[in-house]
């Protein structure tokens, strides 16, 4: 079968020579109708964040159940389902409730399906459990696929602090980008405080406003931060949402954050902050979430069902890939690039 694979090195190449694989016990091959293409993986390819190991590219998958293992109880061949990609042990108290994504065993395992173990960038994909299958009922795998990140990690970041979200605050979103213009729509969606959208293009700062972003302000400006506090009055942001990660937007967002305030870093643009006693609002929590729990990603498939949210992509084939992470290392993809087989 074809799949994008990873050979380390920053070395990625297509392959037609790959066995097709047999499920056994709980496991659950999927032909895959498509898997989303992240800025995560230019952390893998060209940063190493994952190494001395091969595998298949691509933690973003959606499809139907072709085969199931002789212990899989509940889903049947034809199936459409996505993929949860934070992959834990399964058995700890994390896992248990749900958040495998801070498994206690985080450390000693890979990441999950295209973070270091076989991904969904290929004609079939092999999932080790059937718990992490979440069904999309009559959602396009296509469309459906990069919900598993671009819609769960945004979710996630903003539920947990839902509570703080209320009509008379305000909430900043610093990039417009894959995960970025998702969380506008979450936004819009679930809570109904003011919200501002920051980006570095006008053509993307006017996307922001078509997504229910009330303000948008250039955060390459240099009084990018007095042009948000002159929006927000004297009390400022009660959320940052940033997913870019850059010292220079989490400063934005260290200036703009109110009193108790939840300054998110999403973003894994490699920043640094140097916290210092007296510079923050007292109250102030920094934190830097990652992806979702699986309960998490029923809710938001319940949003796609609803067609409150929806991820705007562009459609490759497989043999495309190498041109697609081009693209994405230029900048040049909107919302989120999917492969299809």
């Amino acid at each position: 079968m074809k799949a994008v694979r990873f050979f380390g090195n920053k070395e990625v190449r297509v392959v037609n020579d790959l066995e097709k694989p047999s499920p056994k016990g709980d496991e659950v091959l999927l032909k895959i109708g498509g898997a989303g293409v992240c800025h995560s993986d230019l952390h893998v390819i060209d940063e190493g964040l994952v190494s001395g190991v091969t595998f298949t590219l691509g933690h973003e998958n959606a499809g139907w159940v072709e085969e199931v293992g002789e212990d899989v109880k509940g889903y049947k061949k034809g199936d459409a389902v996505l993929v949860y990609g934070p992959w834990g042990c399964g058995h700890c108290k994390p896992c248990q409730n749900s958040n495998e994504n801070y498994c206690d065993h985080h450390s000693e395992l890979a990441f999950g399906g295209g973070l270091g173990l076989n991904g969904g960038m290929a004609d079939y994909m092999l999932v080790p459990s059937s718990r992490l299958l979440v069904p999309i009922h009559d959602l396009d795998p296509v469309i459906a696929a990069p919900l598993t990140d671009a819609a769960l990690t945004p979710y996630s970041a903003i539920k947990r602090s839902l509570h703080k979200l209320m009509p008379d605050e305000y909430v900043v979103v610093i990039g417009v980008g894959g995960l970025g213009h998702v969380a506008l729509q979450i936004l819009s969606e679930i809570c109904g405080s003011t919200i501002i959208a920051c980006d570095i293009t006008v053509e993307r700062l006017e996307f922001a406003k078509q997504l229910g972003a009330k303000y948008t302000v250039n955060s390459t400006d240099k009084d990018a931060a007095e042009q948000i506090k002159k929006i927000t009055g004297i009390k400022k942001a009660k959320v940052v949402l940033d997913f870019v990660g850059a010292s220079s937007t989490i400063a934005l967002g260290s200036k703009i954050i109110g009193l108790d305030g939840d300054l998110t870093i999403v973003g894994l643009g490699g920043g640094k902050y140097d916290y210092k006693v007296g510079e923050l609002p007292v109250g102030v929590s920094i934190t830097n979430p990652y992806w979702g729990s699986r309960t998490e990603l029923m809710e938001v498939i319940g949003l796609a069902l609803q067609k409150k949210i929806h991820i705007e992509i562009e459609k490759y084939s497989l043999d495309q890939a190498l041109e697609v992470y081009d693209k994405l290392r230029q900048g040049k993809i909107k919302g989120r690039a999917v492969l299809v087989p």
